[in-house]
């Protein structure tokens, strides 16, 4: 079992979707947020989800609930969680149901290298698909104070390890009503392309 804590991010507006997307079914699970927690518990000695509030959700887990209620703000998040858990940490989307155990452990074999943030990169950089280190803390903490909430302007300003990963497949984000059906279709095994 894999001992850095799994969180997995789930407080996000969903506006493109129209619906709470953390609570959209998938494949046999009431909600891709159950799905991503028993998928990642079978590695991981500790999983967390990260919301805005654990009321939402109808089953037991550990939530860690954001600090700044007001704000639909992945840094705030980042930092509630780093407020709770006091140790670097792997962040996995909600909505990315194709990112497998083999692609962290892409990214963990760089976890002893001296880097504050393990990101992964296809045609575009994936901020929750990361390995955030204690050390990058006080720059979110200071961020946060400047009103700067861009993941991206972190991953710049900090000593960041771009991991390149050849399959845009894995880093599928159900952002869309669209793009929830698709993915739906491919998990019932009714295509086999993602492209």
């Amino acid at each position: 079992m894999i001992d850095i804590p799994c969180v997995i991010f789930a407080g996000g507006e969903s506006k493109r979707m129209k619906k709470d997307k953390a609570l959209l079914p998938f494949k046999s699970r009431p909600s891709l947020t159950l799905y991503q927690y028993e998928k990642f518990s079978k590695n991981f000695k500790k999983v967390y989800i990260s919301c805005k509030t654990k009321d939402k959700f109808n089953f037991k887990a550990n939530f860690i609930e954001d600090i700044k209620e007001d704000i639909y703000s992945p840094l705030a998040a980042i930092y509630s969680v780093f407020l709770k858990l006091k140790s670097s940490f792997f962040a996995i989307s909600v909505d990315t149901p194709f990112f497998e155990m083999k692609d962290f452990y892409k990214l963990y074999s760089h976890i002893d290298e001296n880097y504050e943030i393990i990101a992964a990169k296809t045609s575009k950089i994936h901020p929750l698909c990361a390995i955030y280190k204690i050390e990058v803390f006080p720059k979110i903490e200071e961020a946060l104070k400047k009103g700067e909430h861009k993941l991206q302007t972190l991953l710049k300003s900090s000593k960041t390890l771009y991991v390149d990963f050849q399959d845009e497949n894995t880093f599928l984000n159900l952002n869309y009503p669209k793009d929830y059906e698709f993915a739906k279709r491919i998990s019932d095994g009714q295509t086999h392309s993602f492209l």
